[in-house]
């Protein structure tokens, strides 16, 4: 099969959309060698990585190709003979030309504009596409996440998919030299709906008691306020992949009380690597975390408070939390999402010539 995916997200430097794209491209090319896979963009993007199976799109190449997805992309996949496009970052091509899939990450886009000052495009032209059934299937992260979009969306339950992502083969848990200092640790971009501010809040309080740091390891976004120096705070800023795996094995909690989640891969990328993760009982983390992370109301701070406490002082009442967590992470794999995705390439085919016979 020819595929085709969206590296629309790799032209930025970070994001869960890029770390999809990377990965799901990656475990595509090692699981199906004999599948030809193109990253298509209307700029020119270098390969992430090297397989033989994997090619880059030439990107617009005129005026008119930079109309991308009305007309450039249509040449491309034309050219390269592609079967299945794969959006997977909410949009497909506007002209059903071919079979197509889009991800549909989750709905903060649709709950709340403030989380997403800069979605105005998504918002007005995701509903649009799923509504002419521009998009063959519809893949989403997580159960909850597609329950959500049948609803929200009006779309047929059999047209969306539930494919869990997965954390990188890198993260494992590290033997850790002692830290110079303790540290609770929050991995993921610095926004609105990751109430990065309680955060601080609770760290504050915390480390009145215990020497304590923080890090904040990831961006920070144009809408989330700049953060002045204190003692203890460490912004580490937008972090390599491959340090992610001792930051989170020596933490001693990583914290992510993320009001709304599609996936919540911070989540398991901590897990994987054995640490003890507190979260938001939110139901895509919910799902995805199982029994292996401690799952707090968000809005309950003196429970956050509390179950602080008690890991700092008492790490060994934690043991258990973290031999789940390894245990639950152990059941997500990148290669399973590649099979299971391209299950759903085939069934979008299949709908696809279908729904074109019948007219």
């Amino acid at each position: 099969m020819h595929i085709a995916l969206d590296a629309t997200p790799l032209t930025v430097a970070s994001g869960g959309a890029r770390r999809y794209t990377e990965e799901l491209a990656r475990a595509l090319c090692d699981t199906f060698p004999g599948d030809r896979v193109w990253l298509l963009s209307d700029q020119k993007i270098e390969l992430p990585f090297d397989r033989p199976n994997l090619r880059a799109g030439s990107g617009a190449r005129n005026a008119l190709e930079r109309r991308w997805w009305s007309w450039g992309l249509q040449g491309e996949i034309s050219r390269l003979g592609i079967q299945v496009f794969h959006g997977t970052d909410f949009a497909v091509p506007y002209l059903p030309l071919r079979p197509s899939v889009m991800t549909l990450h989750d709905l903060s886009p649709w709950l709340d504009p403030r989380w997403h000052s800069q979605a105005d495009r998504v918002r007005q032209r995701t509903p649009l596409l799923l509504r002419l059934g521009l998009a063959s299937m519809v893949i989403t992260p997580t159960e909850a996440i597609r329950r959500a979009a049948i609803d929200h969306f009006r779309l047929p339950h059999d047209r969306v998919v539930a494919v869990h992502h997965a954390a990188g083969d890198c993260f494992r848990p590290l033997p850790q030299n002692r830290p110079a200092a303790p540290y609770l640790l929050y991995v993921g971009t610095l926004e609105p709906r990751k109430n990065v501010l309680l955060i601080l809040d609770l760290w504050r309080e915390l480390r009145r008691e215990h020497p304590l740091d923080l890090v904040l390891a990831g961006r920070r976004r144009a809408d989330f306020p700049e953060l002045s120096p204190e003692p203890g705070l460490r912004l580490a800023g937008l972090t390599p992949e491959a340090d992610l795996p001792a930051l989170y094995s020596g933490a001693t909690v990583c914290l992510y009380p993320s009001s709304y989640e599609g996936f919540g891969l911070p989540v398991l990328e901590a897990m994987q690597c054995g640490a003890l993760v507190m979260a938001s009982r939110d139901p895509a983390i919910l799902e995805v975390a199982g029994d292996g992370a401690l799952l707090l109301d968000v809005r309950d701070r003196a429970g956050w408070m509390e179950a602080l406490r008690l890991a700092v002082a008492q790490p060994e009442r934690m043991r258990e939390i973290r031999e789940k967590a390894l245990l639950r992470a152990g059941e997500f794999s990148w290669a399973k999402t590649a099979k299971l995705t391209r299950a759903v390439y085939e069934h979008a085919a299949e709908r696809f010539h279908k729904s074109r016979f019948r007219k």
